[in-house]
């Protein structure tokens, strides 16, 4: 029987595959599952967060557990909620492991957090039990969730040093995008980001999914290819990138 993805504030984009928009930063997380394991991409932006995230997960699931996270990028309202998944194995792009690890890192994870809103206390929390990849991913890695075999794919760099997109295969592709890709506002671009390189980042993204395929941003709506392309276009004139 298919779950009832919408009763819990999800948006069914294929069988077994899903996403919701977290309230606050609009930051989208994604579910795959498959018959042996749980994936989710990203966590939300407090151990809170994450604690929801992980028992909407059992009632869709019927009490199965998140057995492998993929985090996008290395920032609070994708990545504080990770230590709320016991036992659960962590992906990210090369690179992401060490910074996490730094005390500098977590220093700015709670900056940024307190300075978007997060309370104080919810952020020194999430912070402090910061879980950083165990995995790395320097190019691309296939994993089998049990009938279903999903793509972890390091893009980036562009809108941080780290982007890793997920890519599901199925009637029609879906390609999570991170913040490589943003629908509600214009992308974001901070300290971290490399605008030289992201236009080459979506080029990227657009190889692996395809025309067809369904895009899913770190903010906002499930877009196309076609305005994959146009944003790309518009960040290469933003930055002047030829």
């Amino acid at each position: 029987m298919e779950m009832d993805w919408e009763a819990y504030g999800w948006e069914r984009l294929q069988d077994g595959v899903g996403r919701r928009r977290l309230p606050g930063w609009d930051a989208t997380v994604g579910l795959v599952l498959g018959t042996r394991a749980v994936l989710l991409y990203d966590t939300g932006s407090s151990l809170a967060e994450g604690a929801e995230l992980r028992a909407q997960v059992a009632a869709l699931t019927g009490g199965r557990k998140v057995t492998h996270i993929a985090l996008s990028h290395p920032h609070f309202d994708h990545v504080l909620g990770t230590a709320a998944f016991a036992g659960a194995e962590v992906f990210g792009a090369v690179g992401s492991d060490e910074l996490m690890r730094g005390a500098r890192a977590r220093e700015e994870l709670y900056e940024d957090a307190v300075r978007q809103g997060v309370d104080p206390r919810a952020a020194t929390e999430a912070t402090d039990a910061l879980v950083a990849p165990r995995h790395v991913v320097t190019g691309e890695w296939t994993l089998d969730l049990g009938g279903r075999q999903v793509l972890l794919a390091n893009v980036g760099p562009g809108h941080t040093r780290h982007d890793l997109a997920l890519c599901v295969p199925g009637p029609r592709e879906i390609v999570f995008c991170g913040d490589l890709v943003e629908e509600s506002g214009e992308p974001q671009a901070g300290p971290d980001a490399i605008p030289s390189r992201w236009p080459d980042a979506l080029d990227r993204l657009l190889a692996l999914g395809g025309e067809e395929a369904a895009y899913v941003p770190g903010h906002g709506a499930v877009v196309d290819a076609a305005f994959v392309r146009a944003q790309r276009d518009e960040l290469a004139r933003r930055f002047g990138v030829a």
